[in-house]
């Protein structure tokens, strides 16, 4: 028998949940794009936006995904021939690499594995033997969303700062923006990238790339950037299209603005706050559930762990299976175990992610543990006891 009926749940780590209040924004007949109402609010969006990034810098909007922005953040700051140093914690380090590849640097990748945050001694040593300054850009992930791995960047801002080495400083913020508690200004961070569709809790097609005065700097010393990647005239329009390079994304825009106001009326503060409690009650109860069993959080260590997203290794006989029957007989659909085939596993069975990232409450985190639960004794998968009550004393407890 399936019990699906009824609305399902999507706590995949992106698209996010998106609140019903962002879709009415969004179910509207299209604006005018030259005047009115659109205009206003579009340029109303900036500096929102920099108060959730964190800063008092510039902001460029794309159409886009969140690959859009790797690339659109490197064409106006690599050229054909750099070096970039790109410190790896999971598929998405990788991802950024390969771009910065593509568009014809050379990458020196630092690789710290799936399971460990990235070590900024290890990567200040790496500046520090380029006595000639060759390497132009830190790739940094803040949270990867293949490994659920947080890694810390203020403290590889001071590494950094510690070689003097003149390198950016430029950090993939796609799934951590307006969930893990980042400061894009405070934390020294040169350039920064997010996208709509995790955090922002706005479908996926808009994307951003924030930059400061330093990354301005090495703008104008590039000698060809696209038409289209160009932040100066996305930054800084004499008209209101330059914003897009063209026809604006239109519905995203009213989402987006909404999506805002809600975050900004919770509060930074409290909005960090509550993923970081349904975070911890997430983990108790898979770490409930592994105390006899074969689950296990990917990140040992809770300082390490995302705040948005969980990575789980279950064994390769399990995660699949455990997936489908939370999908197809309950209603909730959990993350594939993306980037995290091995050998013995190449399809990344074993692993499965939660989603817990921008319009989540209480009541969903707890349903959510509740149907896993319930998948693992339907399929008779080995898991230790108490781990719905570890999880509500957690959120008690807040």
């Amino acid at each position: 028998m399936k019990l699906t009926q009824g609305q399902t749940y999507l706590a995949i780590p992106g698209p996010s949940v998106m609140p019903e209040a962002v879709l009415r924004a969004m179910h509207r007949a299209a604006p005018n794009i030259y005047e009115g109402e659109l205009i206003d609010l579009t340029y109303g969006l900036l500096p929102d936006l920099k108060k959730v990034a964190g800063t008092a810098h510039d902001v460029a909007i794309y159409i886009g995904n969140g690959h859009s922005v790797w690339e659109a953040a490197l064409a106006n700051v690599i050229e054909p021939g750099d070096r970039v140093l790109v410190p790896v914690t999971g598929a998405f380090g990788h991802g950024w690499g390969e771009m910065a590849a593509g568009l014809g640097a050379t990458c020196e990748v630092i690789d710290f594995g799936r399971r460990s945050p990235m070590d900024p001694a290890k990567i200040a040593k790496a500046l520090a033997d380029d006595t000639d300054h060759t390497i132009k850009a830190v790739l940094a992930v803040h949270v990867d969303t293949s490994t659920s791995t947080r890694n810390d960047i203020a403290a590889l801002r001071a590494a950094m700062d510690a070689t003097g080495h003149p390198a950016l400083l430029m950090v993939d913020c796609i799934a951590s923006l307006g969930c893990d508690r980042f400061e894009m200004d405070a934390w020294g961070v040169d350039v920064m990238i997010a996208a709509s569709q995790k955090g922002l809790m706005v479908p996926p097609g808009v994307a951003f790339v924030f930059f400061n005065d330093k990354a301005a700097a090495r703008r104008a010393e590039i000698s060809r950037v696209s038409r289209y990647w160009d932040w100066v005239p996305r930054a800084n329009p004499e008209a209101y299209y330059q914003l897009f390079c063209g026809t604006a994304p239109t519905h995203h825009l009213y989402g987006l603005r909404v999506a805002l106001d809600m975050i900004l009326e919770e509060g930074l503060e409290h909005v960090w706050q509550r993923h970081e409690v349904l975070a911890k009650a997430i983990w108790a109860a898979c770490e409930a559930w592994g105390a006899d069993g074969h689950l296990e959080l990917n990140i040992a260590e809770e300082a390490h762990r995302s705040r948005a997203v969980t990575s789980l290794r279950i064994g390769k006989e399990h995660g699949t299976r455990l997936r489908r029957w939370c999908q197809d007989q309950a209603g909730i659909t959990l993350g594939i175990g993306l980037g995290m085939a091995t050998e013995d596993d190449p399809q990344s069975d074993g692993f499965f992610r939660f989603g817990h990232m921008g319009h989540v409450n209480a009541q969903m985190i707890m349903g959510l543990l509740a149907t896993v639960q319930t998948g693992l004794i339907a399929l008779d998968i080995p898991h230790g006891p108490g781990a719905i009550e570890a999880a509500a004393r957690v959120i008690a407890e807040a």
